[in-house]
């Protein structure tokens, strides 16, 4: 009987044993793996898959923006401009932190029919306070350029940011503590569409000429980071540039400055140099202020761009062209909610909603940019802009934007001689600002415009 009970009790600690055994698991291609039990939550709006010992988590970043623009006000014997909408954006990105040292991201924009890559990186975060990432991200240089468009006061960014770096493929190490913020890196090329592709494989296949590099560093001292409910944030950075071969091969060696009004929808690039060849470098420095307290932001930035160009260079002109502008900007948050400024990317982030039901922001900003040099003897033209906005933020995922602004281009602002911008001695409206009779401040194209953009994040 004895010897009967011990066996019992053995069999069911064996049998007990198996069944307590996590089952065995294959992949597609019949390799043993190891799994985990995932959870299920939503995450202030958005949906998020997560271990239960929150080592890995995968999330998706889904964002549509839909706007229409009204525009008024130009002169009639100037270039007609059409009222139209788009779909500003159509992102879709996967982001998972794999393991707590290790995050990869990638971000596709659909919007203009064709998949456009935006973000697609590696990060490591084993080294406290310091991320060291590598691929296709944005250079950490200018505040406004590296919000989010979620976040964004205004339905678009100001014209002067578009000197400013964007997204290029690179490496970056980033040192964050919340009293200071230090990033410097190394970028290659843009890496967008099958357009800047191409370039760059046909230069290098039929001329043999290298990518470009870029050296990008910034610096941001936060001194008021042990205070609730306000923030200040005092920045500078400086990008070294030579040419890229992400450029067609016949402008490679050059670079060009352009941009629209602040709106995408109204598709003229009044304000452009054109290309400038035989460029060596080109420095590109910014200083930026912002602060909030409570629901008050406030933000404003200086970008400057000196070109140099090599001694062999075509242009006749050779001396260094000297390009910049600045904008400040304010909102405020009209039923108690409070802005909130990310300290790891050292800009701003969603609100927090005054209300239940949302929140409103009303806006303002002025913005400058000037890319003429008659020194240099380029004449890219020069632009303001004012505007007002409103936004209304339903909830984490829903929001609206409704914005006016009054833009005011010079007389040199006719998108590489290809639109009226005064008239000359016999009234004829004319592309040629030399031979424009129109006082200062009475030429080139003013106009106003109506926007609204609807969004959805999820």
């Amino acid at each position: 009987m004895k010897q009967k009970t011990i066996f019992l009790l053995l069999a069911c600690f064996i049998t007990g044993s198996v069944l307590a055994q996590e089952p065995v698991k294959y992949d597609q291609y019949g390799m043993k793996v190891g799994s985990k039990n995932i959870k299920t939550e939503m995450q202030d709006g958005r949906l998020v898959f997560e271990s239960a010992d929150s080592e890995y988590k995968i999330w998706f970043d889904t964002r549509v923006q839909a706007d229409y623009a009204s525009f008024f006000g130009v002169n009639s014997d100037y270039d007609p401009i059409g009222n139209g909408a788009s779909i500003r954006r159509a992102r879709f990105a996967a982001k998972a932190q794999v393991t707590p040292k290790w995050y990869g991201e990638i971000d596709i924009d659909l919007s203009n029919g064709q998949a456009e890559l935006k973000d697609a990186y590696l990060r490591y975060d084993g080294i406290k306070n310091v991320e060291i990432q590598v691929g296709n991200f944005k250079e950490h240089f200018s505040m406004q350029r590296n919000t989010s468009s979620r976040y964004l006061q205004f339905m678009e960014r100001p014209m002067v940011t578009y000197l400013a770096p964007s997204r290029h493929l690179g490496a970056n190490v980033k040192y964050s503590i919340p009293f200071i913020w230090i990033s410097g890196g190394v970028f290659f090329q843009e890496i967008a569409g099958a357009e800047e592709l191409t370039n760059v494989q046909d230069n290098n296949k039929d001329y043999g000429r290298s990518t470009g590099e870029s050296f990008t560093g910034k610096l941001v001292l936060r001194p008021l980071y042990k205070l609730d409910d306000m923030e200040l944030h005092i920045g500078g950075a400086l990008s070294y540039r030579t040419p890229k071969a992400h450029e067609t091969p016949s402008a490679i060696g050059g670079m060009r400055y352009s941009t629209r009004n602040s709106t995408s929808i109204n598709r003229k690039k009044y304000i452009d140099t054109d290309v400038i060849k035989g460029v060596d470098h080109a420095l590109i420095y910014t200083g930026e202020l912002a602060g909030h307290y409570k629901g008050l932001r406030v933000e404003t930035a200086y970008i400057g761009s000196k070109m140099h160009l090599r001694d062999d260079s075509p242009e006749i002109n050779k001396k260094d062209k000297n390009f910049g502008g600045w904008y400040a900007q304010a909102g405020y948050l009209l039923l108690g909610g409070k802005q909130r400024y990310d300290y790891g990317g050292a800009k701003y982030n969603r609100i927090q909603r005054g209300q239940k039901w949302g929140d409103l922001e009303l806006t303002a900003r002025y913005e400058f940019i000037d890319l003429n040099d008659f020194n240099g003897n380029v004449f890219g033209g020069s632009a303001e802009a004012y505007a007002l906005g409103l936004n209304f933020w339903v909830n984490n995922n829903v929001k609206f934007m409704l914005n006016y602004q009054y833009n005011n281009n010079d007389r040199y602002a006719n998108g590489k001689n290809k639109l009226f911008v005064g008239h000359d001695a016999d009234g004829k409206a004319t592309k040629d600002y030399t031979k424009v009779v129109e006082s200062k401040g009475k030429a080139g194209v003013d106009y106003s415009m109506l926007s609204l953009r609807c969004e959805i994040v999820f």
